[in-house]
């Protein structure tokens, strides 16, 4: 199976997305689809075997919507014959997320479409030169698609607002006439008429689209919003039509004519407006992804045969070598291998700080090179770099679905016919039981209660804030998997930490040297000290490579061992300077028959705290301890303070012994520590705790900790760890730094408010406002809703919602 996801366009309710879906589920080969109407985008898991993309596409655009692929011009060098193209076209179309591909032997050129998401450019040059052709310079490009489709559609829509604008401002004027000196004196016949002409652009012209999509939908026996919105606005206009032509028909039952081509003008414009400044909004919500995407350079400056040739960026090919200058953003992800340089990469770790960069260190593609030139080998291109994973990482989460939108949709699935029966109950109950006019009233209600009713603010409600919200998180160093994840966070009781990697730095480090005697001891331990690491001088032992780095970061003069012996899981023995060193935990002293003495007790007191005691005897005498721990992060602490004063239980979880765990637990403030747990039964524990009632966050970063990041209601990854925890977790910090997972949940709760509030006013709205549209206040109170304060209502809703979700954008966790 694979997974395909792609924009679409022409959507207008949430029940455009739920029938698109109901049609990509029908084809043969698809297992799940999914149509997020915030982000308009479809995500797809099928067979490309049994469905290739275009049949996918070919069934969005059967309901009337569009499938937005990308379309790209490729020149190929080589091909010589009609074989040559069969061969680019089959490598092309091979490709997951490629929806055509034709290759034009005379112009020695290939022409592709395909959805970015799924395939890069780089992926389809990668392709050509497999088939054993040469991709050339990209010869034409297309932009964005989806980008220039939302331009299209907003000033599409705003051209089309101005002028119903333009028009209703005429026809109000119009139609009080007595707010106007001298309209007074315009006999009624003919100021209707004039009514008539300025109105029908505005019906058929403004509201084209409400008619196009009614009508495709009433084909498939289905309904939506432009149902509603075609409706209404068609019976104000048609009534209207027939009181100006027809003005007999209602003088012969005892009524004079009366037009309402105000109402649907204004009807129309104000939804005009509505979805303008919602496509404005829901652009800006996107807004994330396009700054990702806008971080990498278009070109690099690649050495092919001894010459530096820029090219575009999608032809570099892994093992190229390439040249940054500095205040040059870097490419593609790399290996350095001449030069030095100062590297600013605040877009992937938000850390402000230059990082110095020499021969063998990693540089991220689309990071900034400060200071000086450097030649890097390419490791990663297109979509395997860090950037397109992070921007993948993004768009699947802001297109998949939080559990809270499924009453939303369940609702929205339903809500369109209801309303309609509504309004047709209205009509008839006011044309039995309404004062004269009947028709009159009947008619202004049962088009104030199509057009109030607005199913948009449920379907916009949790998708846009999902959507903010996993985009404000990639700006703070916070890849989200899902939506789901997103709302699962905010519910986490208790967050499990890993130790070693996690809450520790992972290395160990000398915290003290402990020797005997009060008087020189400064001298007396640096001198242990630089014994001890000259004993360990070649060893692999991560509590020796500890001791050789302490004594280098002290600056002493090390010396090479003249004899050296490993004893397994006790210690070392060496001789230095002609004395003979012992290294290594009580077992090595007992074996070498030194007396431990009043040594034992402080090895007890090292040990208590969390550390690893090491006893150096010299010639045979114990001159010392030296306390060897894994510390504790600098920001460890602080973060579990604040998770705690949000309300939430700390536990830890490690494989260390009681005794350190404990220590550990005690440095921080944890309550609960889970020691002496091996690998495969860390998952087990998690499940443990969850069996007592509790939602689990787990923080891990090693590959042990996979299967307890997958077993949790949220796994947390940090972005320092392996692969295999990145791909268990559902959040990924790309800092190495607790403090994101405060950050991850609070914003999660914020994530969680603002669709509560969403989806609150939505129901509100619509459980306020249609009983007030039918009618039921003018019993009690002589009050009836105006169908334009109807239609201004239901853009608002709309518009409110959005807006609220951008809120997001500003969110800043504070301590």
């Amino acid at each position: 199976m694979s997974k395909i996801e792609f924009p679409l366009q022409g959507m207008h309710c949430a029940g455009c997305a739920q029938r698109i879906e109901r049609a990509l589920r029908q084809l043969p080969g698809v297992e799940e689809a999914q149509v997020n109407f915030g982000t308009e985008r479809a995500t797809v898991v099928y067979d490309p075997q049994v469905t290739p993309p275009a049949d996918l596409v070919r069934a969005v655009e059967a309901l009337g919507y569009q499938a937005l692929a990308e379309r790209l011009t490729i020149p190929i060098g080589g091909m010589s014959c009609a074989s040559c193209v069969a061969k680019v076209e089959g490598a092309l179309g091979k490709l997951p997320g490629v929806v055509a591909a034709q290759v034009n032997l005379a112009a020695e050129r290939a022409t592709v479409e395909y959805f970015p998401g799924a395939v890069h450019p780089a992926d389809l040059h990668q392709a050509i030169r497999q088939a054993g052709y040469q991709p050339l310079a990209a010869a034409e490009e297309a932009p964005d698609r989806e980008q220039e489709a939302r331009e299209q559609e907003l000033r599409a829509l705003q051209r089309k607002f101005l002028f119903c604008a333009l028009l209703t401002g005429l026809i109000l004027l119009g139609s009080f006439r007595a707010l106007v000196p001298g309209l007074n004196r315009v006999p009624r016949p003919a100021m209707y008429f004039l009514l008539f002409l300025l109105t029908t652009p505005v019906q058929f012209w403004g509201g084209a689209a409400f008619y196009r999509e009614a009508w495709a939908l009433l084909k498939q026996g289905a309904a939506d919003m432009n149902t509603l919105i075609a409706v209404g606005t068609s019976a104000a206009y048609f009534y209207s039509v027939l009181a100006t032509f027809l003005p007999d028909f209602f003088r012969s039952g005892g009524r004079e004519p009366e037009v309402y081509y105000d109402t649907a003008a204004v009807i129309i414009t104000l939804i005009l407006l509505g979805r303008w400044l919602e496509a404005r909004a829901k652009g800006r919500a996107s807004e994330a992804i396009r700054k990702l995407m806008a971080l990498q350079p278009p070109t690099a400056r690649v050495l092919r045969d001894g010459e530096e040739v820029e090219l575009p960026v999608e032809q570099v090919q892994v093992g190229d070598l390439f040249v940054v200058r500095p205040g040059e953003k870097i490419p593609v992800d790399g290996t350095v291998e001449e030069g030095h340089s100062a590297v600013d990469e605040s877009m992937l770790t938000g850390e402000s700080l230059p990082v110095e960069k020499g021969p063998g260190d990693q540089v991220v593609g689309a990071t900034l090179n400060r200071t000086g030139s450097f030649k890097a080998r390419a490791t990663a291109v297109g979509r395997d770099t860090v950037l397109a994973q992070i921007v993948r990482l993004v768009e699947e989460a802001q297109s998949s679905k939080a559990p809270i939108q499924r009453l939303a949709d369940r609702v929205a699935g339903v809500f369109v016919p209801v309303v309609i029966a509504l309004a047709v109950l209205t009509f008839g109950v006011w044309t039995l039981f309404g004062p004269p006019p009947a028709w009159k009233f009947a008619l202004l209600n049962f088009v104030a209660v199509l057009i109030i009713a607005c199913p948009c603010a449920l379907g916009l409600a949790t998708p846009t804030a999902i959507m903010v919200g996993t985009g404000r998180g990639a700006e703070l160093g916070i890849l989200v998997k899902s939506g789901e994840a997103l709302e699962t966070a905010h519910r986490l009781t208790t967050i499990v930490f890993d130790k070693t990697g996690t809450l520790t730095k992972g290395e160990p480090e000398v915290t003290e040297v402990v020797t005997k005697g009060t008087s020189g001891q400064g001298t007396w331990r640096e001198d242990l000290l630089r014994l001890a690491a000259s004993a360990e001088w070649g060893s692999e032992h991560p509590l020796g490579e500890a001791l050789v780095r302490a004594a280098r970061e002290r600056k002493l003069a090390l010396v090479e061992p003249e004899e050296f012996q490993a004893h397994p899981g006790l210690g070392v023995q060496a001789r230095v300077d002609g004395r003979e060193v012992l290294i290594g935990n009580e077992k090595l002293m007992t074996r070498a028959g030194i007396e431990l003495g009043p040594w034992a007790g402080s090895a007890q007191a090292l040990a208590q705290a969390g550390k690893t005691p090491m006893y150096v005897a010299v010639d045979g005498e114990i001159a010392g301890l030296i306390g060897v721990a894994d510390t504790l992060k600098p920001q460890a602490a602080e973060a579990l303070a604040q998770l705690r004063q949000m309300g939430l239980k700390i536990a830890l979880l490690t494989g260390d012994k009681e005794l350190t765990a404990q220590a550990i637990a005690a440095q921080v403030g944890i309550d609960r520590a889970l020691a002496e747990v091996l690998p495969p039964d860390k998952a087990r524990m998690v499940q443990q705790l969850q069996g007592e009632g509790e939602v689990v966050g787990m923080v891990g970063d090693g590959l042990n900790d996979a299967p307890a990041l997958a077993q949790a209601d949220v796994g947390i990854a940090l972005g320092t760890g392996t692969d295999v925890a990145l791909e268990a977790s559902d959040l990924t910090l790309i800092r190495d730094d607790l403090q994101g997972v405060v950050t991850a949940i609070k914003l999660s709760r914020r994530t969680m408010r603002i669709i509560k509030q969403n989806l609150f006013w939505a129901f509100f709205y619509n459980a306020l406002g249609i009983p007030i549209a039918a009618g039921v206040l003018y019993p009690f109170f002589d009050l009836l809703l105006n169908p334009m304060f109807a239609a201004g209502a239901m853009a608002f809703s709309s518009l409110l919602v959005v807006t609220n979700s951008l809120r997001l954008r500003k969110f800043a966790p504070q301590p």
